[in-house]
């Protein structure tokens, strides 16, 4: 088995290129941390004209007019661009303009089925183009659910040399996403059992294809983004309907914790703070706490700043917040909320931030003033429902702001209650999914932070942990050299 080892890996959004959440930073870091320890990688993922700069990242054409044959009646010609993720990391780019450059959002289209499925096939057949000898094709996510599928039955000839000894890996980010649209809106009678071949590119019936489920059938190697996830979706209440099919491929169903960027999240280096800080020095938070109450027209006051960096949807929590939001804003408290999402809970904040301008701020979710919320806040909430890793948490913790989390998936993997008589714990949790559990989990923060000491000592602890990279990606190098010996 080799040393150095060959990886690809596709995605649908890689970050700076590319962002809609926490894969795009998944990707990036972990090929990054790859290529650092050693390993030979590329990542292809599509261009998306509307959106990517092509000149900012000055990215070149590679391969053009390459045709795809993706049905006997369909060939579509498309584009390869090129880039760097990083140093000697190239990135390729698919381009296609009826299918990915149209829209100023990378998702959404009413054909989103019939999209991915041409970046799969055009994924694999520039693997092929450029001699790529790959050990790892590792997936990421529905949008790349067909690859393994595909490489074992369209791409497994002596036509494609470059892939006959590659191997797949499968990782789940979120199971609720499995194809284009909602799973559950699909009629039972077009329900995809994976069973079948791939209808034609064009025929009605490619957007009911579940990427994820087949991805589950035909990939070696299976994993999703935590421990306690990858138990949890083999059950009924988490398994999003596929818990069956899971069950059936367990053996090869695996969890490993994401890791944060330590260069790209660090309180000493983050050129957006108001004043850079560490652990050593961490009096300088307050100037930060200042400026973020100012940033959002809040009084400068020495009260518990929670903060919220979240989708408004149903998952995140919203429904119970919405039930206990004005209890909450009866306490001597800060309370900020970024993000974008369900109009009716926008809505809920709006009318609260009205009621209770003194206490209650909210805005659109802007990245350049996310991390301020971390170094300005005391305590950062995540009521989720469901959670399958979850990222926010961890660039809390870098910040010094504790966590407040559903003890369910990633969040119970990476945060423990804290005890202030044992000193054990790095943020405060709750496991029953109820907005009682939830408004017990804050008032013990609240009370916690009346003693500066407790609280100082819990803010130092957590800067301290180490949630990097680095450690994840040596475990998924592991899971790569577990594959290539099946």
């Amino acid at each position: 088995m080799p040393h150095k080892l060959k990886i690809v890996s596709i995605a649908s959004e890689v970050y700076p290129f590319s962002k809609s959440g926490g894969l795009a930073d998944v990707v990036c870091s972990l090929s990054k941390i790859l290529k650092q320890l050693g390993h030979d990688i590329i990542v292809i993922t599509p261009f998306y004209g509307e959106i990517i700069d092509r000149k900012k990242y000055n990215l070149k054409p590679v391969f053009e007019n390459v045709s795809l044959e993706m049905d006997k009646e369909t060939k579509i010609k498309v584009n390869y661009l090129q880039g760097y993720l990083d140093n000697d990391l190239p990135i390729y780019f698919v381009a296609n303009e009826k299918f990915f450059s149209r829209k100023k959002e990378l998702y959404g289209s009413t054909k989103e089925n019939k999209r991915f499925y041409l970046f799969d096939v055009a994924a694999l057949k520039l693997i092929d183009l450029l001699k790529f000898r790959a050990n790892i094709i590792h997936c990421h996510d529905w949008h790349a659910g067909l690859v393994p599928e595909l490489l074992h039955k369209n791409f497994n000839n002596n036509k494609y040399p470059s892939l006959k000894n590659s191997k797949t890996v499968f990782t789940i980010h979120n199971l609720a996403f499995q194809l284009g649209y909602d799973w559950w809106q699909v009629p039972l009678t077009e329900k995809d059992y994976g069973r079948k071949a791939l209808p034609k590119f064009y025929d009605p019936k490619m957007e009911y294809i579940n990427f994820a489920k087949r991805a589950i059938t035909h990939a070696d190697i299976i994993n999703t983004v935590s421990e306690q996830y990858a138990e949890e979706i083999l059950t009924k209440d988490f398994g999003q309907d596929l818990q069956r099919i899971l069950n059936s491929n367990k053996k090869k169903l695996f969890g490993i914790i994401n890791g944060i960027d330590e260069k790209e999240y660090n309180p000493a280096t983050d050129p957006g703070l108001a004043k850079n800080y560490s652990v050593d020095s961490l009096y300088f938070k307050k100037q930060n706490k200042e400026a973020l109450q100012k940033l959002f027209n809040l009084p400068v006051k020495d009260v518990p700043v929670i903060g919220m960096t979240s989708r408004l949807v149903e998952q995140k929590g919203f429904n119970l917040l919405d039930k206990i939001l004005e209890t909450l804003l009866s306490f001597d408290l800060h309370f900020i909320i970024m993000g974008d999402g369900d109009k009716k809970y926008v809505s809920i904040i709006n009318k609260m931030e009205k009621k209770y301008p003194k206490k209650l701020a909210y805005s659109k979710f802007e990245q350049k003033i996310e991390t301020s919320i971390y170094a300005g806040g005391d305590m950062l909430l995540m009521p989720s429902r469901f959670e399958p890793c979850g990222l926010n948490q961890l660039y809390a913790l870098r910040y010094g702001c504790i966590p407040i989390v559903h003890k369910i998936g990633g969040l119970a993997d990476t945060i423990t209650e804290f005890n202030p008589k044992t000193n054990k714990g790095n943020g405060f949790t709750f496991k029953h999914y109820h907005e009682y559990k939830l408004l017990m989990a804050i008032t013990r923060a609240m009370v916690t932070y009346q003693h500066k000491d407790v609280w100082k000592g819990l803010v130092e602890k957590a800067m301290r942990m180490s949630s990097f990279w680095t450690f994840s990606a040596k475990k998924y190098v592991v899971l790569y050299k577990k594959v290539l010996k099946i």
